[in-house]
């Protein structure tokens, strides 16, 4: 089903061509992760043990074992049944290894269970499940889109990958070049090069007969005086950085022309920004960021540093110890243990990374370190619960024991109690009523990194305002795409005559991305723009469709596929579309809101709602399809079934507040108590005056003595004309 060639193929020669010039760096390449990012399953790459090997998990056996020369694992699929599967591939090598398995529909799936391949004393040498806790409704569970190879794996383990979907019969056919991270996959397409070192060609491109340049952005660095570091004598521009971002990054992949190596990241993907999904509030690293999103916060980014500066890009290690890569720029003589690291000299404690880039372990054994280089904030941690280093050594201790001792060690440090975009953040989190104000100065804030200014502009959609205003407006000038793609979605608290004020001139960026993600946005309003705005509009909204229609064989892709035909009128083609979303990821749960909102607007309430309730099978961990299922419910007058969806829903997701406050208002006229209860959990997790005034509004109804209380709390946050309209009710 692989195929080895590709319309693109007489560009590619294979790395086996770059030998005979480059012997040092195909050695060092030769069983590094690059090399072993995917492999056929076979003896030599095959490592974990298939000789009739089992491992019990929920009560039931799962075996290992060979067939000849093949690789077979019997193990659970969707159907609850055990079934024989042939593992096709092998992924990665160290400290895991992972399995793969064709389906006949051209899906390569990853196997739950992983091959630990650390030594046996480190607790390697054993299988173990990757997610213990999966069910069969999550996207990653085995056999789903979140385990799926040709979207999720294949354009970062293999080289030349083309896709190759096939939306109408929701099969692949997907191909590469070379099965695994190849030298082409890096330097690109060598036949020119080639060319080149034969004399056949003269100097046709600046590097050589390739068409980019991996070479590092400081080419020298200097002692300047009042710097503990080296400086930049200059920083030029490479393309080092995008190249390795296309694979060490979060983001969503656009196309396949790799027109980000000569233009920008965003012309072939959408990276993350800083969101609290992925990341902490002060920018350490939550979830898996592959290094990019950690790397742009950094001041190695900011000066010039690029990833060879301190990793050899063949064998992916390190060019020198690690003590020496930072004494490559930081001088030695003044980060020693008595004036920087106040541990013992050559500890674990007293290495630079362990203080500057702590470890996060995923996938059970995989310990990956932070990129951002942080510099430790326990002063911050005191306030706002972010993560810090001295406490996660130092277990027993607390935060303020932390600050006091960095006090203490530095007491003229320009960084411990300095304002920190993290508090912007965490502003944000709990809807703080100054956190618009905080985002819009981070936003501005010219000593920030792009991509923090970026994600602080993606957060001030919930916070419009004069001075969001402001800030947006200068975004969308900004020569970083990471900020003005921040800008689009930050501006998504305003009506359509104001976000077209702001995105309209986003709509001819020269950066894919931003100008795609500019349309999507605009799309919405569709109906109210007139035929100039519309004309205006629509070249990058083809391309935005473009890139949903590449992504077809995700739910979000098909999502947003039907918003823009439901938008421009194409009712019949934005229901397709959605259907098409539920088919191809039926735990997605926007599909089926979106599609019972279409079905709503249609004057056909009820099938939204039987809909919704089919999505809830589906994805039974939903809050949101539940919150929805009963708001359909109160407008069709049902407000105890309503009731009970919203109930189930705060169960489902306890923590969304928005779940507490609409279900405290539906049992209003039932039960004031636990109305009261609800109003009072939503405040909680809020901090909203809004809820806390529907509290206290729902018992000065009910003439409860506690609504004297609620008023009280009230007058923290709401202004004086409101209590006292309040207290005037309480007599």
């Amino acid at each position: 089903m692989m195929l080895t060639s590709t319309a693109f193929a007489a560009d590619f020669v294979g790395s086996e061509q770059c030998i005979d010039c480059h012997k040092e760096q195909v050695e060092a390449w030769k069983g590094s992760d690059h090399d072993m990012a995917m492999k056929h399953a076979d003896k030599d790459s095959v490592l974990g043990d298939f000789n009739d090997a089992t491992i019990k998990f929920k009560g039931k056996v799962n075996r290992f074992f060979t067939k000849g020369d093949q690789y077979w694992v019997n193990i659970e699929g969707p159907d609850n049944q055990f079934h024989d599967y042939k593992i096709s591939y092998t992924f990665g090598f160290e400290p895991l290894q992972q399995y793969m398995v064709e389906f006949d529909d051209g899906r390569i799936q990853l196997i739950p269970f992983a091959w630990d391949a650390r030594a046996q004393e480190q607790g390697g040498q054993r299988w173990y499940h990757l997610y213990p806790e999966m069910e069969k409704t999550d996207a990653f569970y085995w056999t789903n889109t979140g385990q799926n190879w040709n979207f999720m794996c294949a354009d970062c383990h293999s080289t030349d990958v083309k896709k190759n979907y096939d939306a109408k019969t929701n099969t692949y056919n997907t191909q590469w070049f070379e099965i695994n991270v190849g030298c082409e996959a890096c330097h690109g397409p060598a036949s020119d090069h080639i060319s080149w070192a034969k004399g056949e060609q003269k100097n046709t491109t600046a590097h050589y007969g390739f068409g980019r340049d991996l070479s590092k952005s400081v080419k020298e660095w200097v002692f300047k005086e009042g710097h503990s570091t080296l400086q930049p004598k200059e920083i030029q521009f490479t393309d080092q950085i995008t190249v390795c971002a296309q694979c060490h990054s979060r983001r969503v992949q656009l196309n396949e022309d790799q027109a980000h190596v000569k233009g920008s990241l965003l012309d072939s993907y959408l990276p993350s920004l800083i969101t609290s999904e992925l990341y902490h509030n002060d920018g350490q690293i939550y979830d898996e960021d592959y290094v990019y999103g950690s790397f742009m916060q950094s001041k190695m980014a900011e000066k010039g540093v690029t990833c060879t500066n301190c990793h050899n890009p063949h064998s992916t290690k390190l060019e020198i110890p690690e003590q020496a890569v930072c004494s490559q720029c930081h001088i030695a003589s003044e980060y020693t243990p008595e004036k920087h690291t106040f541990h013992k000299a050559n500890t674990e404690a007293s290495q630079c990374t362990t203080c500057h880039m702590p470890e996060t372990t995923y996938m059970g054994v995989d310990a990956r370190r932070d990129h951002s280089w942080q510099i430790p904030r326990p002063d911050l941690s005191k306030n706002i619960g972010t993560l810090n280093v001295c406490t996660q050594c130092h277990q027993q201790q607390d935060d303020a024991w932390a600050d006091k001792h960095v006090g203490q060690w530095f007491p003229d440090s320009p960084y411990r109690n300095q304002q920190h975009f993290a508090v912007a953040f965490y502003a944000a989190d709990i809807n703080y009523r100054g956190a618009g104000d905080a985002l819009s100065y981070t936003a501005q804030d010219v000593k920030q990194a792009g991509i923090i200014r970026g994600s602080a502009l993606q957060r001030l959609g919930a916070f419009p305002s004069k001075n969001t205003i402001v800030a947006l407006g200068r975004a969308i000038k900004h020569d970083d795409p990471l900020i003005r793609l921040g800008a689009i979605q930050g501006s998504a608290g305003y009506s359509a005559y104001d976000r077209w004020q702001i995105l309209s001139p986003l709509l001819t960026d020269k950066v894919l991305g931003v100008r795609t993600e500019a349309a999507g946005a605009l799309a919405a309003y569709w109906p109210e723009w007139n035929p100039l705005q519309r004309e205006q509009l629509s070249p990058a909204l083809d391309e935005y469709i473009e890139i949903q229609l590449f992504n077809a064989d995700r739910g979000f892709g098909m999502t947003n596929l039907g918003n823009v035909y439901r938008a421009q009128g194409e009712f019949k083609q934005a229901e397709q579309a959605y259907l098409k979303a539920i088919k191809v990821e039926p735990y997605f749960v926007n599909s089926y809101v979106n599609l019972a909102d279409l079905y709503r607007a249609q004057g056909n309430e009820m099938k939204g709602v039987e809909l919704m309730q089919q999505g809830i099978i589906a994805q039974p961990k939903s809050g949101a399809l539940r919150y929805s299922t009963g708001l359909a419910l109160l407008r069709l007058n049902d407000k105890t079934q309503a009731s009970t969806y919203f109930k189930q829903a705060t169960a489902v997701d306890p923590q969304n507040a928005q779940y507490w406050y609409i279900y405290g208002l539906s049992l209003e006229q039932s039960n004031t108590n636990q109305a009261a209860n609800a109003l009072a959990t939503a405040f909680s997790l809020s901090a909203n005056p809004q809820h806390l005034f529907a509290q206290c509004d729902l018992l000065l109804k009910a003439k409860s003595s506690q609504a004297k209380v609620c008023i009280t709390q009230l007058e923290q946050y709401a202004p004086k004309n409101v209590i006292d309209a309040l207290k005037k009710r309480l007599y």
